[in-house]
């Protein structure tokens, strides 16, 4: 869609294809489906029942729910009105509820029919909401209730490219999430420029399955919606939702490579009808390279693309392309590909701050329009990542190659991912070590062939009896599941240096012996 001007909101495009095409198709949902012109009334109808509720300019809404296109409509009324959208993780337990939403300040939380029991129970907790409006899988709710009263209301005259419009919670290093503050302008840059030589046929329909409170959902719907072409979307990441979207004529998805496995090891009809896919994109955790070279040989025709980045540059800075998945230089299928246009890349010595020679270790830094504004309330977290002059410190390991190929190959801030989720270390100790017979612990990432990393601990425990299960059920009481150590070695003292730091790389080594990190 080059002859069009590059949008400031991200509400703009659904109102120019409501007035070019009004009675297309724009969202399919379970059984209900939405055109352009219905999509852009029930975004004004949103916006017209926030600004009722008090809603404008700096406020914040949260959207708790598996995905629903209701997500998407709060999303672009809210930041009409210049409002941030929290969007959260339905996976969390109700202390991490309690702490997001607190956390961001938000004035009016969505929730879905399955998840409202968890709200209820924490509801005395969040004096900050004034209002909880429930959201069903087929609608005849609270919320179309909502809609059906409500005024549509327009864009603010006072709204700015630069309001945040999403706030996206990873999980923090220092033991609490942190609120990750995308604009619209942040948003839109990674939309122009992310899949720029990847532009939507006639035709296509575009499959939204990752979960919208990941960048991989939320940032990935966008270019539907950008690009005038109709969204599939999925409740859940399954594969009967899966299936359902590509016989509905899904053309064009982004998944984890997870996902892939999953159906590879179906069978020959779910092979047979992933074949109808033209483009599978995927990232969000590493790709085994046995499952790339499996998928590459079972889908002959599907072009590949994976995808390297962060939340905090709205989902993806680098790309590796179609045309090196099927090249001749197997190295570069390992590697992250390179710098999608807009995205600046710096290999530095995390001591020295000095940039590396190329094929050399060093932290990957990112300077980019697509870069966060900052962390949430975390002014001293921003100023640690983010340099005077932009550059964001991503805290992964890697190098760049003399052709500008990017290889990811460990992590500064030892996160494990885990099925495409992000789980820090700390936040599992913090909670491991409130267990009152845990005296140490230490959580890292081992390999596994489904997840590409598992999630396990290492305690020292006072006094005998605390077994294995009792210690991974008390994280499952605080953690969301994906979070929790899905193994727990008891030894009787963990290794240290000198100084008295934990010599985790001693406990992670004999696990990742003969592997490469960056491809398991």
């Amino acid at each position: 869609m080059s002859e069009l001007a590059t949008p400031r909101f991200l509400d703009e495009r659904v109102a120019h294809w409501a007035a070019v095409k009004p009675d297309a198709e724009a969202i399919t949902y379970l059984s209900r489906t939405w055109t352009w012109s219905q999509l852009d009334d029930r975004i004004r109808r949103v916006a017209g029942a926030l600004a009722a509720r008090g809603v404008g300019r700096g406020d914040v809404v949260a959207f708790l729910d598996k995905n629903h296109p209701a997500c998407v409509e709060v999303t672009l009324a809210a930041g009409s009105l210049g409002a941030a959208t929290a969007i959260v993780n339905f996976r969390l337990a109700g202390d991490e509820i309690d702490y997001v939403l607190n956390d961001s300040g938000t004035k009016v939380l969505f929730v879905g029919s399955e998840l409202l029991p968890a709200v209820t129970a924490i509801r005395d907790r969040l004096p900050g909401v004034t209002d909880v409006i429930e959201v069903a899988p087929e609608g005849d709710d609270e919320y179309e209730a909502m809609l059906a009263a409500a005024t549509p209301v327009h864009r603010s005259a006072d709204v700015d490219p630069g309001d945040t419009v999403v706030v996206m919670y990873s999980s923090g290093t220092t033991g609490r999430p942190k609120g990750v503050a995308l604009s619209h302008a942040n948003l839109i840059a990674h939309t122009v420029h992310a899949f720029g030589d990847w532009p939507f046929d006639e035709g296509d329909k575009n499959l939204v399955a990752m979960p919208l409170f990941h960048v991989g959902g939320t940032s990935y719907m966008q270019f539907g919606l950008h690009n005038g072409a109709p969204t599939y979307m999925t409740r859940d990441v399954d594969g009967a939702a899966l299936a359902a979207g590509i016989l509905a004529g899904a053309s064009r998805t982004f998944l984890v490579p997870a996902v892939l496995a999953k159906v590879l090891q179906t069978g020959p009809d779910a092979v047979k009808l992933f074949g109808a896919l033209k483009t599978f994109a995927y990232g969000a955790s590493p790709m085994p390279l046995p499952l790339l070279r499996e998928a590459l040989v079972a889908w002959p025709d599907t072009d590949f693309i994976q995808v390297y980045g962060l939340t905090e540059v709205c989902g993806v800075a680098t790309l590796l392309g179609p045309e090196d998945h099927r090249g001749d230089d197997e190295e570069r299928l390992v590697s992250a590909g390179r710098p999608i246009p807009g995205v600046e890349v710096r290999i530095v010595d995390p001591e020295s701050l000095q940039d590396v020679a190329a094929g050399t270790q060093g932290e990957i830094w990112f300077r980019t329009p697509q870069l966060m504004k900052g962390y949430l309330n975390k002014p001293e977290a921003t100023a640690e990542a983010i340099t005077a002059d932009g550059w964001f410190r991503t805290g992964d390991i890697g190098r760049l190659d003399a052709d500008g190929y990017l290889f990811v190959e460990d992590r500064i801030k030892d996160m494990i991912i885990t099925g495409g989720e992000n789980v820090y270390s700390i936040e599992v100790e913090r909670i491991l070590a409130e267990h009152p017979a845990v005296v140490e612990v230490a959580v890292f990432g081992v390999p596994d062939e489904k997840w590409g990393e598992a999630v396990k601990a290492v305690v020292a425990l006072d006094g005998d009896g605390v077994t294995e299960a009792e210690l991974i059920a008390w994280a499952r009481e605080h953690l969301a599941a994906y979070k929790c150590p899905k193994t727990v070695d008891i030894m009787d003292a963990l290794p240290r240096n000198p100084t008295g730091k934990i010599l985790k790389k001693d406990l992670r080594q004999p696990h990742w012996e003969g592997r490469d990190r960056a491809t398991v």
